[in-house]
């Protein structure tokens, strides 16, 4: 499709429409008439060849194309948006920036609150957006990470040569303090006959940590299956389970949930989480002065060696 013959103006009221599934509020939220957000609504629908909005009694509901267009269109907007915001300086005592970082829940609940602290203290009125990361949004890096400021991930699931070390860390098995099955020090034998929970990407996709495991021939019997290692604590206590958590974590809720912390009895590698960015971000003033500030915070969470 030749971009040249594209009226650009149509995105943001695609963009509202979709978000509010409605002429009336989408015009309002644009500050336009509704007889122009209908016009826009009718020239899109000649674009796409589609609907968009289908009516069921007195509501609108977005359509099947229309599903898919809308997180295509945020991100869109997000990257327009970023576009003509850019200046030649950065002020951070004056600036309204809003600084979006996707990432894991681990990331965000070990690291997001030094991050805040950091970006509040030296810029009042940035915002600080954190976002969890969607499977396709990691599946499409390194080219969806032209749409935020950066990503916080551990090394290995993104193929970009930009990056800043962030956190260290390593793995450990949690389990019930009145779980009598598991002794003071883990046995091998443990990892293959207790029952497991374990937080996974997708479905045939479990931690580095667990495929580690496999290599060495020992197949966990997995019990229960969650999505977010926030809420894996919770499935191990009270019962005979074990399960895989980041230290760090695992330290910050053991008393919450009534949880031991072992020692995994064969080697595992450590995690290394990094902030990765996209190269078209790098002679951003703002962009530059957030990776200073990252650095920063890493280095006061770096912790000496032998443990988190």
């Amino acid at each position: 499709m030749d971009l040249r013959s594209l009226d650009m103006n149509l995105l943001l009221p695609l963009h509202a429409l979709l978000e509010e599934r409605s002429v009336s509020r989408a015009a309002e939220r644009l500050s336009l008439s509704q007889p122009a957000l209908s016009a826009s609504l009718a020239k899109l629908r000649r674009l796409f060849g589609d609907e968009l909005l289908v009516r069921h009694g007195n509501t609108y509901e977005l359509s099947p194309l229309a599903q898919a267009l809308r997180e295509r269109t945020w991100a869109a907007v997000q990257t327009m948006d970023r576009l003509f915001s850019a200046q030649a300086e950065f002020d951070p005592a004056t600036s309204d920036r809003d600084f979006r970082i996707l990432g894991a829940d681990y990331a965000f609940r070990i690291a997001g609150r030094e991050i805040s602290m950091a970006v509040s203290a030296a810029a009042p009125r940035a915002r600080l957006t954190f976002e969890t990361l969607t499977r396709e949004t990691l599946e499409a890096a390194p080219d969806s990470l032209r749409d935020c400021d950066g990503m916080i991930l551990p090394h290995g699931f993104i193929g970009s040569e930009r990056y800043l070390d962030l956190l260290d860390d390593r793995w450990v098995v949690v389990a019930w303090e009145d779980n009598d099955e598991v002794g003071d020090v883990l046995a091998i034998e443990d990892l293959a006959s207790l029952p497991w929970v374990l937080a996974m990407n997708r479905t045939t996709q479990y931690t580095p940590a667990v495929r580690q495991m496999q290599t060495l021939g020992i197949e966990p019997r997995v019990e229960v299956v969650t999505p977010s290692f926030a809420t894996l604590p919770a499935l191990v206590a009270g019962t005979r389970r074990l399960g895989l958590l980041q230290e760090r974590l695992a330290l910050a809720v053991r008393s919450l949930h009534g949880l031991r912390i072992l020692d995994f009895p064969v080697p595992i590698a450590p995690i290394k989480d990094a902030f990765w960015w996209n190269g078209l971000y790098d002679s951003d003033p703002g962009h530059q002065w957030l990776r200073a500030l990252l650095a920063e915070v890493a280095t006061g969470m770096r912790v000496p060696d032998g443990g988190a």
